[in-house]
């Protein structure tokens, strides 16, 4: 029992505090690597919109 107690008074309270969040910072971190990766331009059978920057169309000027 003298083991335990030993454990839990070296282990510092802002190390417990920050335990809890290295999980969340993990997710976090893996949902903006796939949100990076994604690279759907929605121009599917589903009817959205994919516009292509490298594509560019011309667009008439007003004239006065």
């Amino acid at each position: 029992m003298i083991e335990y107690q030993f454990a839990a008074e070296s282990f510092t309270i802002w190390k417990a505090i920050l335990w809890c969040f290295y999980p969340v910072v993990t997710l976090v971190g893996i949902e903006l690597l796939l949100r990076a990766v994604n690279d759907d331009d929605d121009d599917d059978m589903g009817g959205g919109l994919g516009t292509r920057v490298d594509d560019p169309q011309l667009v008439p000027l007003p004239t006065n």
